[in-house]
């Protein structure tokens, strides 16, 4: 029986055409600028999300505190969501690192920052103060469901920023989501930040490895970072062959995703005892809870499914988050849907 894993889209491989590319490519010592597939890579994600020049980094983590330093000094502070993945699941690395305060404001349920929220919370110029100069928004945003930003939202967000004088950052792990799910290019949704990481290693299905995109002179800065954190790769082109097949090929079947999170959240719906937010799913993510009425919690409910082989991801005592991606096609879904039945009857 095979494994249908449904804990995150980082679980996928990479496609034959990407080991093919891998196994091909064309390398260079990439610290010296001389990886030809690394070069490429970078412009084509530069030119994709709209900015003047990308920096291939080995992960979004890397990619979000190179760009939060490349903006901030030591003592600085960032607007983020209190649910923001760098904010939860990045180590603290901007404080730790970097010495930057963050204020974090609470996400609302589509994922935004309340406008009036982080215009109270720029700082005045005060000496007892940290001196706000960047906000950091999410899409899609993880820990809110995989709800999609709207081009609207962040343009008004960037107004508000530019009018205080501050630098907009987009943690676009999973950018190109958002894009099919809105029907727009990336770039589009990229237009109104300073800069933007996307990840290769999850729906597009690389092996390894993000972008840091914005202008040149902030890749530049962000370059320094990099080797800093120790993030200077040699022949990794090897790495960036995948991406560049990603980028070519894998993008618009990201709907596919779509279409299968919103039938499993359809099912699951149907069930007994499980209960999924409104409007849900919006992209490839299904946050699920069970109601009251059924005595398992979640870790009890996951383990049963494992033994069916299905693998779902628990975040919270009764909830769940599934996410589907490339290698969960439609007879996934209707065995996924068998067995939570199962489990829960």
């Amino acid at each position: 029986m095979e494994t249908i894993d449904l804990r995150s889209d980082t679980v996928t491989l990479p496609t034959p055409e990407m080991r093919a590319a891998m196994a091909s490519a064309p390398l260079g010592d990439d610290v010296y600028g001389e990886d030809p597939t690394v070069n490429r890579l970078q412009e084509m994600a530069a030119w994709m999300v709209g900015k003047q020049a990308a920096l291939f980094v080995p992960s979004g983590t890397m990619g979000n505190l190179a760009a939060i330093l490349a903006h901030c000094g030591r003592g600085d502070e960032v607007i983020l969501g209190n649910k923001a993945h760098t904010f939860l699941f990045e180590a603290g690395g901007i404080s730790a690192l970097g010495g930057v305060h963050s204020c974090q404001l609470p996400n609302q349920p589509d994922g935004t920052l309340a406008l009036e929220h982080i215009r109270a919370a720029i700082r005045p110029d005060d000496p007892h103060d940290p001196v706000t100069r960047l906000i950091a928004l999410e899409n899609t945003h993880n820990r809110c469901g995989g709800v999609v930003l709207s081009l609207e939202y962040s343009r008004e967000v960037g107004e508000l920023a530019r009018r205080h004088d501050l630098r907009l950052h987009l943690d676009g792990a999973r950018l190109f989501n958002a894009a099919v799910a809105l029907g727009m290019p990336a770039s589009q949704l990229a237009e109104p930040f300073d800069s933007v990481t996307f990840c290769l290693s999850k729906g597009l299905s690389a092996p390894v490895g993000s972008l840091l995109c914005g202008s040149k002179a902030f890749i530049a800065r962000a370059l320094r970072l990099r080797k800093q954190l120790g993030g200077g790769m040699r022949q990794v082109g090897v790495l960036a062959a995948a991406g560049i097949v990603a980028l070519e090929s894998m993008v618009e079947r990201l709907a596919d995703d779509h279409t299968r999170a919103r039938r499993l959240a359809q099912g699951l719906s149907g069930l007994p005892g499980v209960g999924l937010n409104l409007g849900a799913p919006q992209t490839n993510m299904v946050f699920c809870a069970l109601q009251e009425s059924v005595p398992q919690d979640a870790e009890q409910v996951a383990e049963k499914l494992a033994q069916r082989g299905v693998l779902v991801g628990v975040v919270g005592e009764r909830s769940f988050r599934l996410v589907t991606h490339y290698g969960i096609e439609d007879a996934d879904i209707e065995r996924t849907l068998q067995s939570f039945g199962e489990v829960l009857h």
